[in-house]
């Protein structure tokens, strides 16, 4: 059903990109693929460019009910993530809008204007009860576009403004930005970020995630927050076996340089559209490799690409995956990151004022 390799896209027309093909998504019934015209006159193709619509939600805040997740609420400014990360496991949520998990995924970009007022009036709601905000757990808040939009920001703004608990996850140097939020909402213990680096190898970062801050910016990401006093968790993830596993002490070590006072991992996740899109940039970036790093991951997940129960679609099971396990917790033991980060505090937290209302007293 996802097989992509019929719906190629020329190199040429994708500098930049991760994703090599541009499937339809799994609920179109429709499917399109491009064709020789027949005439023997060679064609430039145009390259493909990011085309951003907005959305005017109703309802921002979505509840998770996942076990296995140390949260229960998130807040996604932007559907679809211009960084183009090839291992994103949240490719498949653009088949919602009726796009590819491919280069849709990518370059098809919704950004969603109204997001910070949308969030205030949620806040408002008299059955809401405070609990952290998750942010960046499924498309990162911080690519590209949020230079012009400035969404995430907005959203800050309005968390700060009620002393609401926020984790953000991010890969994107744009959180500097707001640095001056997050300082001080750092001060009353709402706001803890994690920098997620999969290998400090610039050659292989540039081809996992061709639009990512290359790993050094990631690593000063790190500092400039340690710096400013807002705590820093450096995410291992995810671990490509027969790729980028070798680098998991490298990592640890870089970024308790650089502030770091806790670390967590993910293995390699490959959902519905993820496993083929992944595959096919193997052949193309890495042949020689692509066997056994599919082999590894179905050795962790019953012969399958991917195994989607709670606790194991993170970590895998199996020996190969106690290995990385083991190997992760020793080194984070001895660097001093086996720890948690501070728990955020929710006793701050102030209802926004409704127009018309009495303001409190206290």
């Amino acid at each position: 059903m996802f097989r992509t390799s019929a719906h190629q896209i020329d190199k040429d027309s994708r500098p930049g990109r991760g994703a090599a093909s541009n499937a339809p998504g799994r609920y179109e019934r429709r499917e399109r693929q491009a064709e020789h015209d027949g005439w023997e006159i060679a064609e430039d193709m145009p390259k493909i460019r990011t085309e951003v619509t907005e959305e005017m939600p109703r309802s921002v805040i979505t509840h998770v009910g996942s076990p296995d997740l140390p949260f229960d609420r998130t807040l996604n400014p932007y559907r679809g993530c211009e960084h183009g990360c090839i291992y994103c496991f949240a490719r498949p949520t653009h088949a919602y809008l009726g796009m590819s998990a491919g280069l849709d995924f990518e370059t098809r970009l919704v950004a969603r204007p109204d997001a910070p007022a949308v969030l205030e009036q949620e806040l408002a709601r008299r059955i809401y009860r405070v609990a952290p905000l998750a942010i960046g757990t499924n498309t990162d808040p911080y690519q590209p576009i949020e230079r012009d939009y400035r969404i995430m920001r907005g959203c800050l703004e309005v968390l700060e403004a009620h002393r609401h608990p926020v984790m953000i996850t991010t890969k994107g140097t744009g959180i500097l930005r707001d640095l001056d939020i997050l300082r001080r909402m750092a001060k009353l213990g709402l706001v803890k970020v994690g920098i997620s680096i999969t290998t400090l190898d610039a050659d292989i970062a540039r081809r996992l995630e061709p639009r990512v801050p290359r790993p050094e910016k990631r690593i000063e990401i790190m500092r400039s927050l340690s710096r400013a006093g807002v705590p820093v968790r450096v995410m291992v993830s995810p671990v490509v076996p027969g790729l980028t596993e070798a680098e998991i002490e490298s990592i640890l070590t870089a970024a308790r340089d650089a502030g770091a006072v806790s670390a967590s991992w993910i293995m390699l996740r490959l959902p519905q559209e993820v496993s083929p899109l992944f595959q096919d940039w193997l052949r193309e970036h890495y042949p020689a490799r692509a066997e056994r790093v599919m082999a590894r991951l179905r050795e962790m997940h019953g012969g399958r690409d991917y195994d989607g129960e709670w606790f194991r679609r993170m970590r895998g099971s199996g020996p190969y995956a106690q290995m990385i396990g083991q190997r992760f917790r020793l080194a984070a033991k001895r660097l001093g990151l086996d720890r948690p980060q501070p728990e955020l505090r929710c006793d701050l937290f102030r209802v926004p004022v409704k127009p018309g209302e009495q303001l409190s007293l206290f």
